[in-house]
């Protein structure tokens, strides 16, 4: 038995070892016509093996460019495209990490931002709407995080912090409650609604014997 560890590493794993041997087929194949064609039915397979790859920009150049790829290059054949090697690729851009600085990381960056938004703002109904919803995703963030029953003080408290004091909430305002469920409870109710499903068939088809 062969194993993949003993043979040689694949240039593209994402396109697997038929393609890689389909691919050092086509370099023993001395007719330059007939190897142009078979090179030309396997890019066509690569393009169906990852149909996504047609919403991309010059798609038909960049399987050109795979199948040189696989063959090392070596492949002699009339390629449609100037073939670009790996190597001659810029390297991409490094992307910045967010360096936002955030006080509770459980609330986010944005309701940050909303909280100094409604800081902004003047007193009244619009603000004290804004107020409330900011309160509500914060619970219901919370909530997410910390899997746990939140209360509305710790976010009456938190929301104090991060607005250094500048927005309350009226104390006849209660929050939403927000429960998170475990999946795992959620598959013990389908599994005891299949079971009393199948005791209630049991018990129908028994009743029916009886009568019999």
């Amino acid at each position: 038995m062969e194993y993949n560890t003993t043979k040689q590493p694949l240039i593209l794993p994402e396109y697997g070892r038929n393609v890689q041997m389909m691919a050092d087929h086509l370099l023993t194949i001395q007719d330059k016509e007939k190897r142009t064609e078979a090179a030309k039915e396997l890019v066509s397979i690569m393009i169906n093996m990852n149909s996504s790859v047609r919403e991309t920009k010059d798609y038909k150049q960049k399987m050109w460019d795979f199948l040189a790829q696989l063959c090392d290059y070596k492949l002699d054949v009339d390629f449609p495209f100037p073939i670009t090697k790996a190597t001659e690729l810029p390297r991409p851009e490094n992307m910045d990490y967010n360096q936002n600085e955030i006080r509770f990381r459980h609330y986010g960056y944005t309701v940050e931002r909303m909280i100094k938004a409604a800081v902004e703002l003047e007193d009244g109904e619009e603000k004290n709407i804004l107020i409330r919803m900011i309160a509500n995703n914060m619970k219901r963030n919370y909530v997410v995080w910390n899997q746990k029953s939140v209360t509305d003080e710790i976010i009456v408290n938190d929301l104090n912090r991060l607005s250094q004091g500048r927005l309350k909430l009226s104390e006849d305002v209660r929050l939403m409650n927000v429960n998170v469920q475990n999946p795992q409870q959620g598959g013990n109710k389908k599994n005891n609604n299949f079971k009393r499903n199948n005791q209630g068939k049991k018990n129908r088809n028994n009743n029916k014997n009886k009568q019999n």
